[in-house]
């Protein structure tokens, strides 16, 4: 019901039987915020709250089961995401960029709560540091998160990784715990036919597997795109091996 129009990319999430779907939208007053439905069959129908998620705002909403059993939501995208027009914690109609020597915007994360329909903390950066320590800036526009947030646990590390947009990259970034720092690594897969990526990474019967999309069915428009899956590769240190997806499998 509070949902005006422009549902973007969705996650869902599964807790003791029941299914949560959630969405990014724009409401009535063109503000991206974040819904939640839910449904006892993974493919649905999905039943969704009267309102979005109380300090839920942009887009790309990532859920994350952390081995202690708790869940957290990572969300974010900038330019056409608005996570820009947050820069002070309130929403403002104008875009608000950072410098090019600032530290670049950040994703956000946020506890759920039990019910899995709500923040159980308000959202706070993800902040994503080079190895000197130092927070990635607005103007490193290759390695800087831009959209499509995605978190997953590997050999106790915890890598968040996301599109760099504007640049094409899918790239990672290592932390200790769900709310980093997170330390930049490099890039898992190479930019793919098409102007966007969004992705997701799991691990299925010993074997890690990357799911992103690309126009190469369509023959490069941008808008119409499919899925694709890559086996993804570790490195002795734990660092990723990177995709061309260019490149034709053998």
């Amino acid at each position: 019901p509070w949902a005006g129009k422009q549902m973007w990319a969705p996650d869902a999430a599964e807790k003791d039987g029941t299914y949560y779907f959630y969405f990014p939208a724009k409401d009535k007053n063109g503000v991206f915020k974040i819904g939640v439905a839910t449904s006892s069959k993974p493919f649905g129908p999905f039943q969704p709250e009267v309102e979005p998620i109380n300090g839920s705002y942009s887009i790309d909403p990532a859920i994350f089961r952390d081995g202690n059993g708790e869940y957290y939501m990572y969300f974010g995208g900038i330019w056409g995401g608005q996570l820009q027009r947050w820069k002070t914690g309130d929403y403002e109609a104008e875009d608000n960029y950072p410098e090019a020597g600032e530290p670049a915007l950040s994703a956000k994360i946020a506890k759920l709560s039990a019910d899995m329909k709500s923040f159980a903390e308000a959202p706070r950066d993800v902040v994503l540091v080079d190895k000197n320590g130092e927070p990635l800036t607005a103007g490193e526009n290759d390695k800087r998160f831009f959209e499509a947030a995605w978190v997953h646990q590997y050999q106790g590390k915890y890598y968040f990784s996301y599109s760099t947009g504007d640049t094409h990259n899918i790239a990672y970034a290592i932390g200790d715990n769900p709310y980093g720092p997170f330390t930049y690594q490099g890039v898992i897969l190479k930019p793919v036919l098409g102007w966007t990526n969004h992705h997701s990474i799991v691990e299925f019967k010993g074997k890690w597997y990357i799911f992103f999309h690309d126009s190469s069915l369509s023959g490069g428009k941008t808008h119409l795109r499919s899925v694709k899956v890559t086996e993804l590769k570790y490195n002795s240190d734990g660092t990723i091996q990177t995709i061309d997806a260019m490149v034709q499998p053998n």
